[in-house]
This record gives C-alpha cells, structure tokens and sequence, in this order.
C-alpha cells in the first residue's frame, strides 16, 4: 500500500483538482500478469487458427471474449447480447481468363495462376499500363513517393526488401494513392499466402482497396532486379475476372461500464483492440499457424483484464466506459470502420479512443522496451496528457516515437473514429519486433510483468479521462489533424 498511497501524493502535485481514489488504486493494484498470461495463452493457442476473419477460430475468440465480459457484469452493448453483428461477404479469386504480363527493354514476363496471389474486390483490366519500381531499400524513393508518380501504373515492389519503417511509410502513402495495382514480388517459389486468395468485402465500406497481386519465384525475382527503380519503361497488361462472393456474418465484441455521474453518463470512453489475425498456411511442413500473440491478443487480453479490474470498483468512474474488441483489422480495419458506421454510444458522445496494439512484446527492433510505451498521432490531442501523468503514477514513460507516431497513425483501428471526429489513438509497446506477422509470435515470448504494468497505467488514464469535467480534444495548432477536427464539429 505504501506505492498507492505515493500515487495520490504524485498526482495531487500535478493536479490539485483531482485524486485517484483508493478504490481505485485498489482495483488498478489488482491487475496481474498470470491473468494476462492465462487469457492469452488461450487466444493464440493452435485451436483457434490464427483467428482469421472470418473463421471458427475466430468465432471461439469472440465468444471467449463475450463470456469474459459477462463474468465481470458488463452491460451488454451489441445488437445480439455483446455481439455487434456486420452482415458481409467473402470473397474468393476467380481465374477465370486470368492473365499477367510484363514487357519492356529488360525482356518480357508472363505469370502462372499457380505462381499468384491476388486481393482484388472487382475484377481488373488493365492494358498498357506503365511500371513504377518501388525499391523499399530506398529510403529516399520511399520518403518522396507522391500519389502522381503511381497514378494508374502497376506498382511493383519485392517482399523482404527494405525496413519495416519503410513498408509501413510506403503502404501509408499508397493508400491514399491510385496505382492501377500493386504488385508484389516474391523470390520464394512457395505459395505461403494463400489466404490472401479470399477478402473480406463490406458492401457499406469505402471503395474497394488497390487490387493487390503476389508474384513468386525466380523469373519474377530476376525481371524485378532489371528495372530501374522509380518510372520504368516497362507496361503490363492484366486481366482477373470479378470474384465470387459468399455471405458471413461477423462480430464486434461489446461490453459497457455505466458511469455514475448523471450529467456525464451519457458521455464515454472506448478502450479498444482487434481479436483478429492473419490465419495459417494452406499447406507445408511444420508450425503453419500464424498465433498473433502480440498483434493483437496481447491488446484483446489487456481490455479484458482493465475492463476486470474497472468493474470490480464500487463506484464507477463518471463518464461510462465502453470496451469493445474489433474483428477484421488485418482485412483492412473493417471492424473499426463498420463500427465508426454504426456506433452503438453517440460519437457526439464518445469523447475519446484508446486502442491497445502489440502491448506484449519488449523486444523492440530498436533495443528493449521495458517500462516504455508510445503513442501514434501523440501530440494530435491532449490523450497524451492523461497517459503521461499515468505513466509517472505506474512507472511507465510515454514518449513520442520521431517517426512511427505519426506515420502509424493511420495504419490501426483509432483512424476511423478519428476521421469521424473522435480524439483516438493506439498504444503500443514495439511499433518494430521480431516475428511481426510471422509464425513465431507466440504467446510464450510475451513480457507479461511489463504487459501488467502497461494495463496499470491505461487502466489509471481511462479513470482520469471518465472522471475529467471537460473532454479530451483535438489539438487544432497541428495542421494534420484539421480533417478530425472539421469531423468533429460537424458532429456537434
């Protein structure tokens, strides 16, 4: 009790208008990393698959999760108990007339069905179209990349190429671009992304994303060496029928923490994460499970845990707090952007987001990350703040990544509540580590000491926000956040 009876102290210093009560401190003493470690140890165990959306695996985690948020006695906040349910489709390759060639002075190359991967949501024709090389080993093609150097070209690029800093800041600018295509080529001649032959389709959502196609092998592999980087002389021309499509139904996980203050009850704070992943392997040798421990069932366990150790306290905090887990974010945040569609709490009256993202893993690409956590968009509003001052009562240092914080912004599930006007952002531990997307994020590599200490701190910053007379806002000095802060008048 002596570190609790420090917070109170800490925080009167840096704020004389509020205390963390002891029933608070209480509760956010509680969190422990065996909980952690035994809700994890399940979500990315091999039963579940990889929880790809959509999939049985998938299902299983989202009734886990439900069952977690009725035990706590969470009002349930779906349409279908704590089920939020978004009624979409599947689609699948249809290759039917496919065709892909590739010609130019460093000769020409045609591609076998049996060679590709395509994620396409309408079929594709496109003849002539020029090629734009895009080396990611190339920081400054990377860095000056504009949307009119890939308009209408098929975008060629090599997997395994570049750093991870480079892949997220040219996918962050390809998004916003209009490439006729995007092809990906691949040296290795096994087909190790075949659940890329289906995508996830919502009717309602944005237009369909660049069509995508994977290429593999050593006739690829030598074509791409010969072109130059950036435009090239070289075209394509291509042609995918339009896919088949099979209906599904899909899940966000929805639990409610009432608020206690009649005047601001109405008002809420969403605790976020994404319970999906990327699947497995069709077929090969060995471990063929992609688990996704730190991405993201290390963000899905620590709502779970916070929204454990939130219930438990006898008064809740005066704004209400909702804990939601999204499904489809590796399809492209489909969960999040369905939900932005249709919100079940006002977003006039959702006053901030908070998403959890790779909370789990310490072992940082750029050196241990203990006791640190960062934050994408971290000066765009004032959540920093409230974080920060968390930090200090929990032993956490929230700092601002140079590069990532701003380029990772758009790149997980806070982007579409922030383009509807909502302050939102993602916490993480390790924008970069080992096994991202890969077979060996499992749950055993995760630092469940420091994942607790981490849920400490949002648990202390949720209270602190619920509690605050005013809401979180946007800062409006940064020009790059003036599109949210347009979205969130408009909703006023």
């Amino acid at each position: 009790m002596i570190l609790l009876t420090c917070w109170v102290v800490l925080w009167c210093d840096a704020a004389p208008n509020f205390i963390l009560p002891p029933e608070a401190q209480t509760a956010i003493a509680s969190m422990r990393a065996g909980l952690l470690r035994g809700g994890l140890s399940f979500l990315a165990s091999d039963l579940l698959e990889g929880r790809d959306t959509p999939s049985r695996g998938l299902d299983v985690a989202a009734e886990y999760i439900a069952a977690q948020f009725r035990s706590e006695g969470l009002e349930a906040g779906g349409d279908d108990g704590y089920f939020q349910t978004a009624r979409m489709a599947v689609s699948e390759t249809n290759w039917d007339g496919f065709e892909l060639k590739l010609s130019g002075p460093e000769g020409s190359l045609g591609a076998d069905s049996k060679d590709v991967t395509i994620n396409a949501g309408a079929g594709l024709d496109v003849s002539s179209a020029p090629v734009f090389k895009l080396d990611l080993s190339d920081a400054a093609l990377v860095r000056d990349l504009s949307a009119e150097q890939v308009e209408g070209k098929l975008v060629v690029t090599e997997r395994l190429r570049g750093s991870l800093a480079n892949y997220r800041t040219a996918a962050g600018k390809l998004r916003t671009a209009k490439p006729a295509a995007i092809l990906t080529v691949d040296p290795r001649g096994a087909a190790e992304d075949q659940q890329l032959q289906r995508r996830l389709v919502d009717s309602e959502g944005p237009p369909a994303a660049t069509p995508r196609i994977t290429l593999r092998g050593q006739n690829a592999a030598r074509f791409y060496a010969a072109l130059k980087a950036g435009p090239t002389d070289a075209v394509a021309s291509i042609h995918v029928a339009a896919p088949r499509q099979t209906e599904v139904a899909l899940h966000n996980v929805i639990g409610i923490l009432r608020g206690s203050d009649p005047g601001l009850k109405d008002t809420c704070v969403l605790l976020t994460a994404h319970y999906d992943h990327i699947g497995r392997l069709a077929d090969g040798p060995g471990d063929r499970i992609y688990n996704g421990a730190n991405d993201d069932g290390s963000g899905t366990v620590s709502v779970i845990e916070i929204a454990r150790a939130l219930a438990s306290l006898p008064k809740h905090p005066r704004r209400s707090i909702v804990f939601m887990t999204f499904f489809g974010e590796e399809e492209g945040m489909v969960g999040s952007h369905y939900y932005a569609r249709h919100p079940v709490w006002p977003i006039d009256k959702t006053v901030a987001q908070l998403n959890l993202e790779q909370v789990g893993r310490t072992d940082s690409s750029e050196g241990p990350q203990v006791s640190n956590a960062t934050l994408t968009g971290f000066d765009y509003s004032n959540l920093s703040d409230y974080l920060s001052k968390a930090g200090e009562l929990t032993g956490i240092k929230l700092y601002k990544h140079p590069q990532n914080s701003d380029a990772y912004f758009r790149l997980s599930d806070n982007i579409p509540l922030a383009e509807a006007g909502v302050p939102a952002h993602t916490l993480a531990v390790a924008f970069e580590y080992p096994d991202y997307h890969g077979l060996g994020d499992e749950w055993q590599k995760i630092d469940y000491d420091n994942m607790a200490k981490v849920d400490r701190m949002v648990a202390a910053a949720l209270i602190m926000v619920a509690n605050a007379d005013e809401p979180v806002h946007w800062n409006e000095k940064k020009s790059s956040v003036a599109a949210f802060v347009k979205a969130a008048k408009e909703q006023r």
